[in-house]
């Protein structure tokens, strides 16, 4: 793999004043790699350096195998009426994506060929459910969540890899509050972390709250963060290190300029949050980590931290919705206008 001049700043140590040192290769830079539709990809997946998944509006799945010289759209048939908003692939062949949205317009598939064929593993039958998000603890366990219904919400889990869904029991969730509900911009609001923990985010009513599972899904807890909570604000994305280290990044999306609470750090497994000495400014729908050092992404551009989150740097102004990295440090992002890009 070739070492890009992110791979730097895993290496970086602090400075006296508690800001990160500067960066001698240089920030980190994005390159497009044109993918040859207009359709806002707001779900990714990043295999390897050369190999990636992405989704998103009018029923758009493309595939690179070649690092992003070429992307093919390899949908299912009879799809160009969904928003497929998060996407979730074990390799180069296998991959599950899920569409957003009420009734039937929310449905996951799994292809197990590269996209040649898909089978349809999941059609909601509940007009009241709007599924957000969708993540994998392994091969075969994952998890699917929901907006509330009947006061609380909803999650799916997969014991197959994603062949078949179930409904977890709703009485293992702590009830939700009257307006509150996930964002389905990044397919990043719910993510897993080891064999068991996951977590999601909210927004929507009187908190920014992000919902932490220790078994696998089955019960969950809730604690609040520091973020802007709105109809249009909340916490867009989570992304941990580990089961104790994380963050929780968004904003207000009607208002993606304006310098809000938008992003928040735990340190204990999401039981408390805290807000960084100089965060990001505006809203941030994706982040990712790269070994020690985070990304965060959005319409108004890229950011990236190399203390834990503490303190972040703009690299970019370019629009991105949402950015995944390999445990090897292979980085891509995607959004709006078919925009792909991979770091350089």
């Amino acid at each position: 793999m070739r070492k890009s001049r992110l791979a730097v700043l895993a290496a970086l140590v602090l400075t006296v004043s508690g800001a990160p040192a500067a960066v001698a290769d240089g920030p980190p830079a994005w390159r497009l790699t044109p993918t040859g539709v207009t359709a806002q990809l707001r779900g990714l997946d990043a295999v390897s350096a050369k190999v990636a998944w992405a989704s998103g509006s009018k029923g758009t799945v493309l595939r690179t195998t070649d690092g992003g010289g070429s992307w093919q759209q390899v949908a299912p048939p009879g799809t160009a009426t969904l928003d497929f908003r998060d996407i979730e692939a074990f390799d180069e062949r296998r991959a599950v994506v899920m569409s957003a949205g009420t009734g039937p317009a929310a449905k996951i598939y799994r292809t197990d060929d590269g996209g040649a064929s898909w089978r349809l593993s999941f059609d909601n039958p509940d007009e009241r459910a709007f599924y957000d998000c969708v993540s994998f603890f392994d091969h075969r366990r994952g998890l699917a969540m929901s907006d509330p219904v009947d006061g609380r919400f909803r999650i799916l889990s997969t014991e197959d890899g994603g062949r078949s869904w179930a409904e977890v029991p709703p009485e293992g969730l702590p009830p939700a509050l009257p307006a509150e509900a996930g964002f389905a911009a990044s397919g990043q609001c719910l993510t897993t972390e080891g064999p068991k923990d996951a977590w999601f985010g909210t927004g929507g009513d009187a908190a920014a709250r992000v919902f932490h599972s220790r078994d696998g899904g089955r019960t969950w807890s809730v604690s609040e963060t520091p973020l802007l909570s709105s109809p249009s604000a909340g916490v867009f994305a989570l992304g941990f290190r580990d089961r104790l280290r994380g963050v929780a990044i968004g904003g207000d999306y009607a208002k993606p300029g304006d310098p809000v609470p938008a992003l928040a750090l735990t340190g204990d497994g999401g039981r408390s949050w805290e807000r960084p000495v100089a965060p990001p400014v505006g809203y941030r729908s994706g982040v990712a980590w790269r070994h020690h050092t985070l990304l965060a992404v959005g319409p108004t551009g890229s950011d990236y931290s190399t203390d834990g989150g503490r303190h972040w740097t703009s690299f970019d102004s370019g629009s991105f919705d949402t950015v995944d990295c390999t445990p090897r440090g292979a980085c891509w992002a995607s959004g709006a206008g078919g925009r792909a890009a991979k770091l350089g």
